[in-house]
């Protein structure tokens, strides 16, 4: 059995950064190139690391209990793949932060269902708060579940969203991921939280 870590030494772990350089900052994005001192007094440069909005994806079924998903090219990977719903939380006057509050994602993930899908709901369930990439960035990633979504309107998509929306049922979701069509890992990680819940009430 491995030895409980003594949290209150963390700090001879901790990196302390001593120089910052800005190499991209608008409003999608703050791109710094850090130097760090580690606990031994070494200094390590470049590190990069990010800044981005935080974002909210929500497991959503509708009243037949499938599940909406949606279609849409990812420049990361050239493919196009499925996924939830998801988008990000925006701020008057911020282009790009983090920190947001659980409250203010769902406005978000209310906000991101209803215009990528055309779906809305009544019935929220929030199952938690996760880094986006905690080697690189400080922003979270917020999972939400509706239940019960019904069809309220039509799309309404941002300029520079292509997307398709499609149902499916959770045994081609989990089929979809083991085949690696699913790819997003923060989605995965939506649904399977969701699935426990549902599987321990």
């Amino acid at each position: 059995m491995a030895e409980e870590t003594d949290r209150g030494n963390d700090r001879d772990l901790a990196w302390e950064e001593v120089r910052t350089e800005h190499v991209i900052r608008d409003r999608w994005m703050d791109l710094r190139r850090s130097a760090f001192r580690y606990p031994d007094g070494k200094i390590w440069e470049p590190y990069y690391n990010y800044t981005r909005r935080d974002y909210a994806i929500v497991v959503a079924s509708d009243e037949e209990g499938n599940y909406l998903c949606v279609r849409q090219f990812r420049q990361g990977i050239r493919k196009v793949t499925t996924e939830f719903p998801a988008g990000g939380l925006e701020r008057e006057g911020e282009p790009t932060f983090s920190g947001s509050t659980a409250e203010e994602a769902l406005i978000a993930a209310k906000r991101e269902l209803r215009e990528e899908t055309g779906y809305e709901s009544d019935q929220w369930t929030y199952l938690m708060r996760v880094p986006s990439c905690a080697s690189m960035s400080d922003n979270y990633a917020f999972l939400f579940a509706a239940e019960d979504c019904r069809k309220c309107a039509e799309q309404k998509l941002d300029e520079m969203e292509l997307l398709k929306v499609e149902k499916h049922t959770a045994e081609e979701i989990d089929d979809m991921i083991r085949r690696e069509e699913f790819p997003q890992t923060d989605h995965i990680l939506a649904w399977m939280l969701w699935k426990n819940k549902e599987d321990h009430p």
